[in-house]
């Protein structure tokens, strides 16, 4: 795949791709999450995803909403720990409309008060549907078990109590402190030439004042095995266990991906989805995830049963995890995990929405874009022997977190 890459004098990069196709995608995302958080800004990042689209300096809500959608586009935004995203979907021949309107919302709200407190009605109705679904919620709470007493342990939701709390001038340090122009990429994948892209992105972009970057993230602290188990009035029993794992920047993350993908991936014949569900008929959702930060990692592990299931599912999880730290994968075994996980890559890599928002934070994270035939590669020089490795590191029993909803 060839990209294009340009900085505006400000530092905000851009990436493109250009391919032959009427849909087009592009998004600016920013190196800032819910881990930036101090204390009492805690849910404010999520808080301006939603925000933003209230009003700027030049358009009503109403305005913004109907900029993309009175031609068939679409906008949209998300938060999580560690970034913030404004992208949009619309026809290549849309592209001018795009990119102002991603410009005028992302550094021209004005954060209507009137409008703020009918967001926070909305937000505090997010928050209610999130505690009603346990399944999501002890994602959540696993984290915050896992690095507790850290701002990256917590929802991006933030609590009732601070949402109430939130005024525009709390929104505009956050921006302030928060959104620095180094820290930002344009990321594209749509039918435009990129000489012409480069010159729209410096109209809407080139003029937004450099802010760099000059603070650093605080690591979280040493990492140490809980137990919890929490009372909750569910039909099912829920469970997540894991551990700390390594950061974006760790060569060992490669043959991790691999594993989790193999224990506990999206396909039918992982093996806790084989052990758990095809064999035993013990749970219908089994999953294992891996979730890379800049300086840390966490490596999970989920199922929800009746709750008299609950210790022959962890037995069984047990035993898979025991085999993997024990027993090396056969050439075959390791052939099969490598071509499905290589399969699983190519066709993300054929929605070209995914494709603009991974490359975007490839781009944002490491200031480059490996080729596929470079992640292919590394995916298949993995040996059995690193798998077992990692595997010893990370999903040893002796070092994991367990939260249970019982």
């Amino acid at each position: 795949m060839l990209f294009e890459t340009h900085t505006l004098s400000n530092g905000i990069r851009l990436i493109h791709r250009q391919v032959d196709q009427k849909v087009a995608h592009c998004g600016i995302i920013l190196n800032t999450g819910s881990r930036d958080e101090t204390d009492a800004e805690w849910g404010l990042a999520h808080f301006i995803e939603h925000v933003i689209f209230k009003g700027t300096s030049k358009r009503k809500a109403y305005h913004i909403l109907n900029r993309m959608e009175d031609v068939g586009g679409e906008l949209n935004a998300y938060t999580t720990k560690e970034e913030t995203c404004i992208y949009a979907t619309f026809l290549d021949k849309d592209y001018k409309r795009a990119l102002e309107l991603i410009s005028d919302i992302s550094f021209n709200s004005t954060f209507p008060e009137k409008e703020l407190e009918k967001e926070k009605e909305v937000v505090l109705d997010e928050i209610n549907s999130y505690k009603d679904s346990p399944s999501e919620l002890i994602f959540d709470d696993f984290e915050d078990l896992i690095f507790k007493h850290h701002p990256i342990g917590r929802n991006i939701l933030g609590t009732p109590e601070n949402i109430k709390k939130f005024k525009k001038g709390n929104i505009q340090n956050f921006i302030k402190n928060n959104y620095h122009t180094d820290q930002m990429v344009i990321s594209s994948v749509g039918n435009i030439s990129f000489k012409k892209l480069v010159k729209m992105v410096d109209t809407f972009f080139g003029s937004i004042p450099e802010n760099i970057r000059t603070n650093k993230r605080v690591k979280p602290q040493i990492y140490k095995p809980r137990t919890l188990v929490v009372e909750k009035n569910t039909h099912q029993r829920h469970c997540i266990l894991g551990n700390i794992a390594y950061d974006l920047n760790d060569d060992k993350r490669i043959p991790l991906s691999l594993l989790t993908n193999l224990l506990g991936g999206p396909g039918m014949n992982s093996r806790l989805n084989l052990s758990l569900r095809e064999r035993h008929g013990l749970a219908y959702n089994i999953e294992s995830n891996y979730s890379p930060y800049v300086d840390t990692g966490v490596v999970s592990i989920y199922f929800g049963t009746d709750k008299g299931y609950l210790d022959k599912c962890l037995s069984l999880i047990y035993k898979e995890m025991d085999l993997l730290c024990t027993k090396k994968l056969g050439a075959m075994q390791l052939k099969r995990a490598k071509n499905q996980i290589l399969g699983q890559i190519a066709i993300s890599c054929e929605n070209n929405e995914n494709l603009m928002l991974s490359v975007g934070k490839s781009y944002l994270l490491y200031d480059k874009i490996d080729s596929q035939q470079v992640i292919y590669d590394k995916i298949e020089s993995i040996t059995a022997e690193e798998l077992l490795e990692v595997s010893n590191e990370i999903l040893n029993k002796d070092n994991l977190t367990t939260l249970m909803y019982k």
